[in-house]
C-alpha cells in the first residue's frame, strides 16, 4: 500500500554533498524561470503579482518538503488561472482564501483515505479536453493586453466569450506600440531557446521588454501601472469564516481540489519517468493540501505541480526534495530584494509569456491525434469538455464530461454483452457436427458473454423459449461480474420459466456472480444441484431432469 511518508525522508538516508550542490544549483535556476511564470499566472488570475511569488514560496516548499515525489516543484499553474479569476470576481480574495483552504483539507482528506488511485477514473480525454480548454482562455485572456487595448466596462469581464466580443468591441482602441512590445517579446521567447538553453527566455523577455518600455520611449501599460507591487513578506492572516460564503465557494473548493489532485499526480507520473523512480500518491496528495492551505493563509492563490518546471528542476540536475525547497527561499529572497522592479513589467510581455504558456499546455497535437484515431465516444467527450470549458466553465465541463464519459462507456460494455443461444444443427452429414455437443431434446441452451449491469438487462430478458422446451441452460463462463439489475432480471427469467415448467440450469457461474446469487435467494431457489461447473455437466444434468419429468 502507498505509504503516507514524505519522499524528503526517505531520500535523505543516501544524500551526499556533491547532490546537495546539484539541487542547490538546481533550485536556483528553477526560482529563476518561475519568477516571471508567477507574476504573469498572478496576473492572469486576476490578482496582484506578489501573491503569484506568495505561492510559490509557501506552496512550492512546503509540497516539496512533505510530497511524495523526489523531484516536484510545485507552484501557481495555468490551470487555475481562469477558475481563480472567476471566484475572485465573484466572491473577492476572502472567497479565494477560504475555497483555497477548504480544497486544501479535502485534498488532505484524499491522500488521508487512499484515494489517489481514483484519479485514474478521470479519462485521458476529458484531461486532454479541459487542458486544452484552459490553453484558449488563457490566450483570448491576454488578447487586450497584448494588442493594447483599453477596455471600458461596468462589470469585470469573466467569461471568456464576454472577454473575447470585448477584444472586437474595443479594436479601434489598439495600440500600436505596445503591440510591437508584445511581438517582440514573443519572438524573443520562440527563438531564445534555439540559441540558448540555460537561460530563461522569460526573463530574457522580461528584460527586453522593459528596455522597450523605458529605455526607448515605447508606450505601454507596466504592472507598475495597473497594480501596486509590494516586497512585504508573505504574513499569516485568517480568513472570515461564514456558512453562506462556504457554499457559495464550495463547488469552487471541490474544482480546486480535483484539479490540484489530477495535474499534481500526472506532473508526478512524468517526473518518475524522467529520473526512475516512484511516488506516492496519497501522500502527494496530502503533501497539496498542506500547501495550499499554507498558501491561503499567508495570501497566495491555488497551487500544485508544475509539470514545466519539474522537469527543468530534473534537466538541471535536481534529484530530491532539496531541490524544491531552494527554489522556494531562493524566491523569498528574490521578492525581498528585486520585487519593486516588477514594476517596470510591461503588460505585452506578460501577454506574450502567457500565450507561450497556453501553447504549450494546449497539447494541440494530442488533441488532433485523438480526434483522427480515437473512437467516436472518445471523440466526443474530447470535443465537449473542450468547448465546454471556452465556452462555460471548468466546472460544467468537467461534470458535463464525466458523465458523458461513463455513459458511453456503459453504452459501449452493453454493446459487447452478447446473449446467443446455440446452433443447433439436424444434418447428420454436416461437417461442423463432429465438432458440436449433443444436446438433449427440449433443452435449449444460451451463451452469456460480456458483464452483465443494468446496461444489458435488456438481452436477458429477450431470451426465447419454444414450447416443447423443458430445459433451459445458460453458459455463463464469460460473464465476469453482475450488478443488482441484472440480478433482478436474472430472477424474472427464473420466475417465468418456473411457470411455463422449464428448469433452469446455471454452467460455469464465475466468483462474483456466484456471490452476488449466494446473497441473494436466487442460489436457493434454483438449487445447488443446478449450478454445474461445466457445460458437460449442465447437460448431463439437463439429461436427468428431462428423465425426472418422463
Amino acid at each position: 500500500m502507498d505509504k503516507l511518508k514524505p519522499k524528503l525522508f526517505s531520500v535523505m538516508k543516501d544524500y551526499t554533498k556533491e547532490q546537495l550542490v546539484k539541487d542547490i544549483v538546481a533550485g536556483i535556476i528553477v526560482a529563476i524561470i518561475a519568477l516571471p511564470l508567477s507574476i504573469a499566472l498572478a496576473l492572469a488570475s486576476g490578482v496582484t503579482p506578489e501573491k503569484g511569488i506568495y505561492t510559490a514560496i509557501v506552496a512550492g516548499f512546503l509540497i516539496s518538503f512533505l510530497g511524495g515525489s523526489r523531484v516536484q516543484i510545485a507552484g501557481p499553474t495555468a490551470a487555475f488561472a481562469t477558475i481563480v479569476a472567476g471566484i475572485v470576481a465573484e466572491n473577492g480574495m476572502e472567497g479565494l482564501i477560504l475555497a483555497t483552504l477548504m480544497a486544501g483539507i479535502l485534498l488532505v482528506l484524499m491522500g488521508v483515505f487512499r484515494l489517489g488511485s481514483l484519479i485514474k477514473f478521470i479519462p485521458y480525454t476529458i484531461t486532454t479536453g479541459f487542458t486544452s480548454g484552459i490553453a484558449v482562455t488563457i490566450f483570448i485572456g491576454q488578447i487586450k493586453d497584448f494588442l493594447g487595448l483599453k477596455i471600458v466596462t461596468q462589470e469585470p469581464l469573466i467569461e471568456t466569450m464576454e472577454k473575447l466580443e470585448a477584444v472586437f468591441v474595443f479594436l479601434p482602441t489598439l495600440n500600436w506600440q505596445a503591440l510591437v512590445v508584445g511581438m517582440v517579446s514573443l519572438a524573443v521567447l520562440i527563438i531564445f531557446p534555439k540559441i540558448n538553453k540555460k537561460i530563461p527566455p522569460s526573463l530574457i523577455a522580461v528584460f527586453v521588454g522593459i528596455a522597450m518600455v523605458k529605455g526607448l520611449g515605447f508606450k505601454a501599460d507596466t504592472i507598475g501601472d495597473l497594480f501596486e507591487i509590494s516586497n512585504a513578506l508573505p504574513k499569516l492572516s485568517l480568513p472570515s469564516f461564514s456558512f453562506p460564503m462556504m457554499r457559495a465557494v464550495m463547488g469552487d473548493a471541490v474544482t480546486i481540489a480535483i484539479l490540484a489532485a489530477i495535474e499534481s499526480l500526472l506532473s508526478c507520473v512524468v517526473a518518475d519517468s524522467m529520473v526512475n523512480s516512484r511516488h506516492r500518491s496519497n501522500m502527494e496528495l496530502v503533501a497539496q493540501g498542506v500547501g495550499n492551505m499554507g498558501s491561503a493563509l499567508f495570501g497566495g492563490i491555488p497551487a500544485t505541480g508544475a509539470i514545466a518546471r519539474t522537469a527543468a528542476n530534473v534537466k538541471n540536475g535536481g534529484r530530491t526534495p532539496i531541490a524544491g525547497m531552494v527554489h522556494a527561499v531562493t524566491l523569498l529572497l528574490i521578492l525581498v530584494i528585486l520585487m519593486p522592479y516588477a514594476a517596470l513589467i510591461p503588460m505585452p510581455t506578460i501577454a506574450a509569456i502567457l500565450f507561450v504558456v497556453a501553447y504549450n499546455m494546449s497539447e494541440w497535437k494530442k488533441f488532433l491525434y485523438l480526434c483522427k484515431t480515437a473512437p467516436k465516444s472518445d471523440i466526443i467527450v474530447l470535443v465537449t469538455t473542450f468547448f465546454l470549458t471556452v465556452i462555460f466553465d471548468l466546472v460544467i465541463a468537467i461534470e458535463v464530461g464525466m458523465i458523458l464519459a461513463s455513459l458511453l462507456f456503459m453504452k459501449r460494455m452493453s454493446e459487447e454483452t452478447q446473449v446467443q443461444g446455440w446452433k443447433y444443427i439436424d444434418d447428420e452429414n454436416d461437417p461442423d457436427r463432429l465438432n458440436l455437443r449433443k444436446v438433449p431434446e427440449k433443452t435449449r441452451v444460451y451463451e452469456i458473454t460480456g458483464p452483465l449491469f443494468f446496461g444489458a438487462t435488456d438481452k436477458i430478458l429477450r431470451i426465447s423459449l419454444l414450447e416443447e422446451d423443458q430445459v433451459l441452460i445458460l453458459r455463463m463462463r464469460a460473464v465476469n461480474a453482475i450488478d443488482a439489475s441484472a440480478m433482478n432480471s436474472l430472477e424474472e427469467l427464473e420466475q417465468n420459466c418456473r411457470k411455463k415448467g422449464i428448469r433452469l440450469i446455471l454452467s460455469h457461474v464465475n466468483e462474483q456472480p456466484l456471490k452476488i446469487m449466494k446473497k441473494s435467494s436466487f442460489y436457493s431457489t434454483l438449487g445447488k444441484e443446478n449450478f454445474c461447473a461445466h457445460i458437460d455437466d449442465a447437460l448431463k444434468r439437463a439429461e436427468e431432469l428431462l428423465k425426472e419429468n418422463q
